[in-house]
């Protein structure tokens, strides 16, 4: 019994040794994420460029009913369907100007955010009139001109302020 005790022990500690190592490769999990997330991206990308709208880059016409002639307004892309939009109409000491950035939301509606400016001598002797915040241009031709849906100036009056493309 006193030579079972040490071989048991001896047993004990060779059956518990490790002798070799085995080699699992570890898999990076945030390479797996990042796969994933590249995938999600093209998928979502091909989606997005499937659902654009016309697209309204360049230069068109702006008109504004109190205004003689024509004045330009430039459309530059900045993502998809969104633009930095600015453009002015003058008339010798009357003008409107037009500055901010715009979303196309549908093929009818045109949300801008921004300042709408004017000064025209027939509303409050030439005071300057501004417009801030999100207003709405709408189409009903197929997006050949977006007419300014809300357009009571400061003396209470509907502007017509069309951009024709």
């Amino acid at each position: 019994m006193k030579n079972f005790f040490p071989i048991l022990i001896l047993l004990s500690v060779i059956s518990c040794k490790k002798t070799e190592e085995t080699n699992v490769s570890k898999v990076d999990s945030a390479k797996i994420i990042d796969s994933i997330n590249v995938a999600r991206t093209k998928i979502n990308d091909s989606i997005l460029s499937s659902r654009s709208f016309k697209d309204l880059e360049g230069t068109h016409s702006l008109t504004h009913d109190m205004l003689k002639g024509t004045g330009k307004i430039t459309f530059k892309k900045i993502g998809q369907d969104e633009y930095q939009i600015s453009g002015k109409q003058a008339d010798g000491k009357q003008y409107l100007t037009i500055d901010g950035t715009a979303r196309m939301t549908s093929s009818k509606n045109l949300k801008f955010e921004g300042d709408i400016k004017q000064s025209i001598s027939d509303n409050d002797n030439g005071k300057v009139d501004v417009r801030s915040g999100k207003k709405n241009f709408s189409t009903t031709d197929g997006g050949k001109t977006f007419k300014l849906h809300e357009s009571i100036n400061s003396s209470g009056f509907a502007d017509k302020i069309i951009i024709k493309m």
